[in-house]
């Protein structure tokens, strides 16, 4: 079965061009996140790439009680629809809730569903219900063919846009592989697959009271899920990354982001 085409706002995920979600993985500030949104739409207008905004408000499973999680759940969206509006690009971020769910519905146009958190009934039920485009990124411990069970529930419960997320699996302790053979099963039962590059490189709780990574290998296995087949590419950027207030090992830096999406959009074009 071939996966269909989704319109999101104006741009399109699994037509001629990859769809980019690229962003900061927490929104640090206003500021940051404000000016984060410019310079990634200053690249992707650049390169001519489908690019949607993302940002957490929120990082709900840090590892550490004592680390930096982010912001108000209202305040977050209200930000991030904001800095759509003024780019005049899609926007994306995470629901931890049904109660999240039912205030992203307000605001956000692509509500994204936690890996953990993929077979969540009430919080796939709740984001389906909002009537926005639905991601659900892949949990650690599935296999591509049971997401299956995922959509599933999404279309019981109404809703026909959405699409999946590979993320990689765990493997052992504190690591996860990225196998690409999941992105061709997905798309051969019919949907929309990304692939996210930056995640899929973390060393889950591997620092001790953090998450570490291996950011340096990120631009390679997005390369490889490209000439894989999948519709488009999930990053994580930031300014500085050994800087960052979460998730800094694995995000790729935003001066390096430019040549990697160039790379991406010539690899898409051949394996299509």
């Amino acid at each position: 079965m071939t996966a269909k085409s989704l319109k999101i706002g104006a741009l399109t995920l699994g037509g001629r061009k990859p769809v980019f979600i690229l962003g900061p993985c927490v929104m640090e500030s206003e500021a940051f996140t404000r000016r984060m949104g410019k310079k990634l739409k200053a690249i992707c207008d650049d390169l001519g790439a489908q690019f949607i905004f993302k940002a957490s408000y929120d990082k709900a499973n840090r590892t550490s009680v004592d680390s930096f999680r982010g912001m108000a759940v209202r305040e977050g969206y209200e930000l991030l629809a904001s800095i759509g509006a003024d780019l005049g690009v899609p926007v994306t971020t995470d629901v931890h809730s049904p109660q999240d769910a039912e205030i992203a519905g307000e605001w956000i146009d692509v509500l994204q569903i936690p890996a953990f958190l993929c077979r969540q009934t009430d919080l796939l039920r709740a984001a389906a219900g909002t009537g926005r485009v639905v991601n659900v990124k892949k949990g650690q411990f599935l296999a591509p063919w049971d997401m299956k069970n995922v959509a599933t529930k999404l279309e019981r419960f109404g809703c026909k846009r959405f699409f999946f997320t590979e993320r990689g699996v765990t493997f052992g302790y504190n690591n996860l592989v990225a196998d690409m053979r999941s992105l061709y099963w997905l798309r051969e039962g019919g949907y929309l697959v990304m692939f996210d590059a930056t995640h899929s490189v973390q060393r889950p709780g591997g620092a001790g009271d953090k998450t570490g990574g291996d950011g340096i290998l990120a631009p390679v296995l997005a390369r490889a899920a490209v000439a894989a087949g999948c519709d488009g590419v999930f990053i994580e950027t930031h300014e500085n990354p050994a800087k960052a207030l979460s998730d800094g090992p694995n995000q790729i830096p935003l001066a390096k982001l430019p040549a990697l999406l160039k790379k991406l959009q010539a690899i898409h074009e051949l394996a299509r």
